[in-house]
């Protein structure tokens, strides 16, 4: 059963398939299920969800959030606030002390080691730093993360493309990322992102190492791919970014949800 598209977004009920009723076949943004389609009117859920380190250092208490389908959302808040936590949380790189953790649909709370990978190929991550290979081409770069998933030399030649045009380096393919700038070496990390056509986008601290003009090109990408209907979860401290943008607005104080508006600003 296909997901079903609406104009240029994704109506509500998609989840993210785990291992057993995954398949192989790529379709932009859409989910193919061998079993039911569950239904989910949520991508991310946080439910009393506290993350706990040895000698008693909470990093969050009590997190409590819904994020749709299709929503942008800011997290935001000082360093140490457990903004890094939560990201972590949701690619499964760490597992929570308490609560619960849906994301697509799919319960991660106590997810499986050997089906971590599945989950973050459906979860694009931008990070601060590029973390490019220096010694192979953008294109090869981004053709790469399909390459270790084993996807087909005749599928990578498709979707590369695609992906490097969306982030308008479709003419520098085959440069290197010391031959481009910063800005330009952040939207290969995009495009990168992409490639497995993910259903969330978690870009944590993207425009940190970027000047504002370089800062408000990236921001503008990633309210392109939003638009196309991924849920995007931006992890900031940038007051101008934030403010600019006039979307979802979710504040992280000493790891509490201390706000969540709905067309935001940054308080702190």
């Amino acid at each position: 059963m296909a997901s079903r598209q609406a104009g240029n977004s994704y109506e509500d009920g998609y989840i993210l398939v785990p291992p057993s009723i995954l398949t192989s076949r790529f379709l932009w943004y859409t989910v193919i299920c061998l079993g039911q389609l569950v239904n989910s009117s949520t991508m991310i859920t946080f439910k009393n969800v506290s993350k706990i380190y040895p000698g008693q250092q909470i990093a969050l208490k009590n997190i409590n959030l819904d994020i749709k389908p299709g929503e942008f959302v800011s997290i935001v808040g000082q360093s140490g606030t457990g903004k890094t936590t939560l990201v972590k949380l949701i690619l499964a790189e760490e597992r929570p002390s308490k609560g619960k953790i849906v994301i697509g649909g799919w319960d991660i709370t106590g997810i499986k080691y050997r089906e971590i990978p599945t989950l973050r190929r459906q979860i694009g991550v931008v990070f601060q730093d590029f973390k490019l290979l220096p010694r192979k081409t953008l294109y090869e770069n981004v053709a790469f993360a399909l390459e270790v998933a084993g996807e087909s030399n005749e599928k990578i030649s498709e979707i590369v493309p695609q992906v490097l045009k969306i982030v308008g380096l479709e003419s520098k393919v085959n440069r290197y990322p010391t031959q481009i700038s910063g800005g330009e070496q952040q939207r290969v990390v995009v495009a990168r992102s992409l490639a497995h056509r993910p259903k969330i986008l978690v870009a944590d601290e993207p425009t940190g190492n970027l000047d504002s003009i370089n800062s408000r090109d990236i921001i503008e990408l990633l309210k392109k791919i939003n638009d196309f209907g991924t849920t995007v979860v931006l992890v900031t401290h940038n007051r101008e970014i934030v403010n600019d943008l006039r979307k979802r607005v979710i504040t992280i104080e000493d790891g509490v949800v201390v706000s969540d508006q709905k067309r935001g600003k940054y308080l702190l």
